[in-house]
């Protein structure tokens, strides 16, 4: 890991073209375990493997920045390439351009390749530490650059754990990046018994110590998840309830409504999800939930008389058949519009009244703008820039309806911050609903990378969650991640499934939020720092002898 003394060479170009197709494998590999399969989480523990290998042998730290810097560059292009597609289908920019400005955007989208790339020749070189060592303060700066510096969609590869039920558990204590941290490490470990079987083929112990080191980690997840999988298990006595998630895959409404008309294509939306929430109240479901803006305009203030008649028609389907909805749609306060989850229940007397959350976290430039460019002259030339208003935060609504029994809404971005959804279960919360529309994605991973990151909140709070999607991916998941219905993109489903809502869970997340980032940082530089004392003290009593 620490270059050879001596004058520093220069990259030939045969050490580039070799990096380069190194960093490209690695990238690829770890698109391939973003797809959350068992192939792909197989390849996730030594898909890293390539690039690490480009770090070893980085002849100086300029190589060092352009090897963290290529990764992050293949990374975003290999993992999130359909989100260069979305951009230029939402905004009408050319595709080319769209690409361009994401590769360009990769080292400040994803700084943690470059943060790992520095950690590790710092450690390796500047203090002499060991391979282990230096590992370790690498991946340590790896998850830290993650968590003091929150990504765009909220993603980390500790997220690919999703494929195993029994290792994805440790989430509830140490969070994705908990686990973003072991895979990292076991990629290390890997790389250090392929370089001591290339350095010293006989010799088994050097060989298997790091493979047994990444036994241990994995091994010390699955105990855990066991652990707590058994711990989870519904109580005797406690009722279930019956829950559906609607996805009539419908959610190209400017083409519906070019077709129809605005109206015309409201009414279509709104068929559709009446014909399947009565499919799944005939399944036994006691509560439904509908995507994101399923209900393109303001509920309970109608604009037009239009307007009006359909808030009539969704209040009188509800009251009706006398079950709770919770629905995506607009709210308004005092001439400012707000995306929001509606919950609508009839009360004793037969009447319907609602409560709402207002989306608290907004999307970038497509759902807010920055005040410095709210301008007219902008809003001119990027005519599909956000106006929307950000609500104050999690949000616990109460379904009388069902007993006192209180619902999280988290509105698509929301589900990306796990801070919301801790505050929400820290404030009552009992189940988590999740709404989504996931049709701008257009194409690739990103409808089941979104579904991941929401379910997660599931795990790291101990609470089942209901997500509806407008085309998918729409699924209702327990407080393990288990999965009881899923409906993938481009699919027409009524989900329906029981689960128990929780009751006061305990979990390290809840009472710490994001504590591991910052503590193995802390005990990463503490461990640097001791060698290097010791080291200094070692070279100190040599020279006075």
């Amino acid at each position: 890991m620490t270059p050879a003394a001596g004058p520093t060479p220069g990259i030939g170009p045969r050490a580039l073209g070799a990096g380069a197709v190194a960093i490209i494998v690695a990238a690829l590999a770890i698109a391939r375990w973003s797809h959350v399969d068992a192939t792909g989480f197989a390849l996730g523990w030594v898909a890293l493997v390539p690039w690490l290998a480009v770090l070893d042998r980085a002849p100086s730290w300029r190589a060092t920045v352009l090897g963290g810097w290529a990764m992050s560059v293949a990374f975003v292009l290999a993992v999130f390439g359909w989100f260069a597609v979305a951009i230029a289908g939402y905004t009408g920019a050319p595709l080319w351009l769209s690409c361009a400005i994401t590769a360009l955007a990769a080292p400040l989208v994803q700084p943690q390749f470059l943060a790992c790339a520095l950690a590790r020749r710092f450690a390796g070189e500047r203090a002499s530490a060991g391979r282990a060592l230096a590992a370790l303060c690498g991946a340590s700066a790896y998850v830290a650059a993650e968590w003091a510096y929150p990504k765009l969609l909220g993603d980390t590869i500790g997220f690919g754990f999703w494929a195993s039920p029994l290792l994805r558990q440790a989430a509830d204590a140490i969070g994705p990046l908990g686990l973003t941290l072991v895979l990292v490490l076991a990629n290390e470990c890997a790389l250090a018994s392929l370089v001591a079987l290339r350095r010293s083929p006989r010799s088994w112990s050097r060989i298997a110590a790091p493979l047994a080191v990444a036994a241990c980690l994995v091994g010390v997840l699955a105990l855990y998840g066991a652990v707590r999988i058994a711990q989870l298990a519904p109580e005797d006595g406690a009722r279930p309830i019956s829950v559906a998630a609607i996805q009539a895959n419908l959610g190209d409404y400017r083409s519906l409504a070019a077709k129809r008309g605005t109206y015309g294509a409201v009414r279509e939306v709104l068929d559709a999800h009446f014909a399947l929430s009565d499919e799944a109240l005939r399944a036994g479901a006691e509560l439904v939930v509908w995507p994101e803006t399923v209900y393109p305009t303001t509920f309970g203030a109608p604009k037009t008389a239009d307007g009006a008649e359909l808030d009539r028609e969704i209040a009188g389907f509800v009251a009706e058949r006398g079950f709770p909805l919770v629905f995506g749609a607009y709210d308004v306060d005092d001439e400012r519009e707000y995306n929001a989850a509606i919950l609508l229940e009839r009360d004793g007397a037969g009447r319907t009244g609602f409560d709402a959350h207002r989306k608290a976290r907004l999307f970038p430039f497509t759902e807010q703008v920055p005040a410095l460019l709210d301008d007219d002259a902008v809003r001119a030339w990027l005519p599909w820039l956000g106006s929307w208003r950000p609500g104050s935060g999690a949000s616990v609504l109460v379904v009388d309806g069902l007993g006192g029994v209180r619902v999280a809404p988290l509105v698509c971005y929301d589900a990306v911050d796990p801070a919301l959804a801790r505050r929400a279960v820290r404030g009552g919360a009992q189940i988590l609903v999740t709404l989504s529309n996931d049709a701008w994605f257009a194409t690739g991973d990103g409808p089941m990378q979104h579904f991941v990151v929401a379910a997660f909140r599931s795990i790291e709070t101990r609470t089942p969650q209901v997500r509806a999607t407008t085309t998918g991916v729409s699924a209702i998941v327990t407080a393990t991640g288990e999965t009881l219905a899923f409906a993938g993109v481009g699919e027409r489903a009524a989900l329906v499934a029981r689960v128990v809502p929780s009751q006061s869970p305990v979990t390290l997340q809840l009472l710490w939020g994001d504590w591991f980032p910052p503590a193995i940082l802390a005990a990463s530089a503490l461990a640097l720092l001791v060698m290097r004392r010791a080291k200094s003290t070692s070279s100190t009593a040599a020279l006075t002898r």
